[in-house]
């Protein structure tokens, strides 16, 4: 079988997305199949938004795309690795480099990420 199988995870595969130069995990995401063609045809990332419940085209209202440079499937065909160009430096909503820039130790919340863009600039 060729590429992932959507019959798995109710038609929603996760896609973990990592920067393709420094491997930094920078988010993770949803994929169905309209989303999978979509990455497939145009060559930028593009999931499924849970919330939104439609496609989404990471970066179409920030600017902040993720061009896939090499797309990399569980043994099971039903986890997504992308690995990514992200044009404007930032991954994640809050503005953040990576979705993952906070570190949880000792019971606390540290931010340990770099901000890169304020949102209220952006999201308007």
């Amino acid at each position: 079988m060729f590429g992932p199988d959507f019959n798995k995870g109710k038609g929603l595969l996760p896609a973990i997305v990592q920067d393709f130069e420094t491997n930094e995990v920078l988010m993770l995401a949803y994929v169905n199949s309209e989303a999978w063609q979509k990455t497939l045809e145009t060559g930028k990332a593009t999931y499924w938004s849970r919330s939104r419940n439609s496609l989404w085209v990471k970066g179409e209202t920030s600017g902040n795309v993720q061009i896939v440079k090499e797309i990399l499937i569980d043994c099971d065909s039903d986890t997504l690795l992308f690995k990514v160009e992200q044009k404007g430096g930032a991954a994640c909503h809050t503005g953040y480099q990576s979705c993952f820039y906070r570190r949880i130790s000792g019971g606390k919340e540290e931010i340990i990420g770099k901000k890169i863009f304020d949102p209220r600039d952006v999201y308007k």
